[in-house]
């Protein structure tokens, strides 16, 4: 994948990842090392062993030689990482969850249709819900004078981040247990001599599954860690991410998906051929996978569309729009016309010729996109994240989204990939947004305040020559 810039600055060398065998500065071991004495899988989701341990032993930095020394309460971690709140399986339905996961669906087909907007002919993938994850988690955090229209946009009127919060847990539940072909991994990166909130751990973990990790976000070693972490939770698919961080930068939130799955029905490799592929910018040569079987097929004026079901759940939908714009399509897809089609589609034997296609998309720059869909995170003078966080009251808002992602596609099934990353500088104060320099004589009025008199006047006098 190509790099995604973690910064505000211009673009500079490429660091290659390659954190996996440093040693612990001072420690005499090296953090693979540490992991491989340390395994561990959680309910419905499977971390990384060397994070989970890179959670505790970073953050609490005890006794580790030159590891800078963060003031955290160990307490809030080691049980946090050994004994999380088991994720919810949904055992019936509620309308609150139900209207969340349609609003989940109705963010993605919004920041879809709004990224093909800006991408002309080209291929493009993106992963809304590797976008959706982490800022649904980061609503835990916004100040209470942003949550509502950022609780509206991830769940719908009338919820919050309770809400949402539950709803995360019931789709990790149901997403990633038993033999699920999908991983989800969530973390945060804090600049080491900041203390995460314990509320606002403790919920990324119970509910999100999500690490902590302190590191020093100057140091060349933290690229290579959190490209190493993307690496490994992306199997390999995603690398290179990140150049630099900003000096600036107090944590960095990060989801990373992995998706692998065969075909219920696969394709023959042998009768799979050439032809032609009718593009917007004319004819180019494809490899179409053919096959003829029974399965879900629906039409309407607008698309002919069919199923392609995979052999552990779930599936692909492939919608051919008649009119051969597939952006305009996509820029008017709605979860109602989705649901529709789902739900008024039948068994019928077809013939279908799928071209193989693989897919890599480096979303640099979601801020616009995010801002424009009603994101209220990205403002700098209102510093919305300030205090939910981290202890302090340092300014923060969110500086940069981005995300890679990619998909492959053949006659066997379908891999695919997404790593989202959101960068949480340390806010400025706003500019003035006018003057006043008192370099000329003035008045000044001394005053103290009382029950009668309210601002009682005790001085008053000029300056014309200080």
């Amino acid at each position: 994948m190509k790099p995604i810039k973690a910064t505000h600055s211009e673009r500079t060398r490429e660091v290659r990842s390659g954190f996996a065998g440093k040693r612990a500065e001072g420690c005499g071991r090296s953090a693979s090392a540490i992991a491989r004495d340390f395994p561990l899988r959680l309910h419905g989701f499977q971390v990384r062993s060397l994070y989970l341990i890179a959670a505790v032993f970073l953050l609490l930095a005890a006794g580790c030689g030159n590891t800078p020394q963060a003031p955290v309460d160990a307490a809030l971690y080691v049980p946090q990482i050994l004994h999380a709140a088991p994720l919810e399986r949904p055992a019936e339905p509620i309308a609150e969850m139900t209207q969340i996961a349609r609003a989940a669906n109705e963010f993605s087909f919004a920041l879809a249709a709004e990224l093909a907007q800006t991408t002309g002919n080209e291929n493009f993938v993106v992963s809304p819900y590797s976008v959706w994850l982490p800022l649904a988690a980061l609503l835990n955090a916004t100040d209470d004078a942003f949550k509502p229209p950022l609780a509206e946009l991830l769940g719908g009127a009338g919820v919050n981040e309770a809400d949402i919060n539950r709803a995360a847990s019931r789709m990790m539940f149901d997403l990633t247990s038993g033999n699920s072909p999908l991983t989800i991994a969530n973390t945060v990166f804090v600049r080491n001599n900041e203390r995460l909130r314990r509320d606002f751990a403790e919920t990324f973990f119970n509910y999100y599954r999500g690490t902590a990790i302190s590191v020093d976000f100057q140091a060349p070693e933290t690229v290579a860690l959190v490209n190493q972490w993307i690496y490994d939770n992306t199997n390999g698919l995603i690398s290179d991410v990140v150049q630099e961080f900003n000096p600036d930068t107090v944590l960095s939130v990060i989801n990373a998906i992995h998706f692998y799955d065969r075909w219920a029905h696969e394709f023959h490799s042998g009768r799979t051929a050439p032809g032609d592929f009718y593009s917007p910018g004319g004819t180019s040569p494809a490899y179409f996978m053919r096959s003829e079987i029974t399965r879900f097929y629906f039409e309407d004026d607008l698309v002919q569309a069919t199923h392609l079901a995979f052999s552990q759940g779930g599936g692909m939908y492939i919608f051919l729009p008649k009119s051969g714009d597939a952006t305009g399509v996509l820029s008017s897809m709605t979860p109602e016309y989705f649901e529709y089609i789902r739900n008024n589609g039948g068994q019928k034997h077809i013939l279908l010729k799928l071209p193989r296609f693989s897919i890599e998309s480096n979303w640099s720059e979601l801020n616009g996109t995010l801002i424009e869909l009603g994101v209220p995170l990205f403002c700098e003078f209102s510093a919305p994240l300030t205090g939910g966080l981290v202890y302090g009251d340092i300014p923060l808002h969110v500086a940069s989204a981005s995300q890679a992602a990619t998909i492959d596609v053949n006659e066997y099934g379908t891999t695919a990939a997404a790593a989202t990353m959101m960068i949480v500088p340390q806010s400025q104060p706003p500019p003035p947004e006018t003057e006043m320099i008192c370099n000329t004589p003035f008045v000044f009025v001394l005053y103290q305040n009382t029950f009668d008199g309210d601002a009682q006047i005790i001085f008053i006098g000029v300056v014309n020559a200080p």
